[in-house]
């Protein structure tokens, strides 16, 4: 089985930044989600861990499983350019982050972010298969994790495909 989670709580959620790559790290609440997801997991032997870089993922994986986490970062959240670090609510530009056209204020085209997850969903799916691996992510990143393994939402609505903090999903990867 392939389980996925989203990393804890940070201050940046609970205050509605757009953290993208700005390495910002669990809040009380996040270390306490990250201990519950263990504890839920506590019975599964991971073969392997994978995390994003990112502090955020890499204390959730740690705090879930004592394993080598290997980082990998192809699991990075997506780069929003200038957007990171500024408040939702602050931004008067109308994103759309699923259109392959959008580069405006530098977001990584959606393209080439879909693209590295699916890479490291092939790698996982093709060298992995029966193992149970661990992978802790991001909300962009958990969207197109989706994606990859139940298909496009049927009414694009790619927002609802998002986990919450340290929430996971499951799937075969038989």
């Amino acid at each position: 089985m392939i389980y996925i989670v989203r990393h804890g709580q940070t201050d940046w959620n609970v205050e509605g930044r757009y953290q993208g790559r700005i390495d910002v790290e669990l809040n009380s609440k996040g270390i306490e989600q990250a201990n519950k997801v263990r504890d839920e997991l506590s019975g599964i032997k991971f073969d392997l861990v994978f995390s994003s870089p990112l502090k955020r993922a890499y204390q959730t994986a740690q705090i879930i499983c004592d394993n080598n986490i290997i980082k990998d970062e192809r699991l990075i959240e997506r780069c929003v350019g200038n957007l990171e670090g500024k408040l939702k609510t602050e931004i008067d530009v109308k994103i759309d982050f699923n259109d392959p056209n959008e580069n405006r204020m530098g977001i990584e085209n959606i393209n080439d972010f879909r693209s590295r997850i699916k890479n490291f969903f092939d790698d996982i799916s093709k060298n992995y298969k029966g193992k149970n691996i661990l992978v802790v992510t991001h909300a962009g990143v958990s969207i197109y994790v989706k994606c990859f393994f139940e298909g496009e939402p049927t009414n694009n609505d790619y927002y609802n495909y998002k986990l919450k903090n340290c929430e996971y999903l499951k799937y075969n990867n038989e």
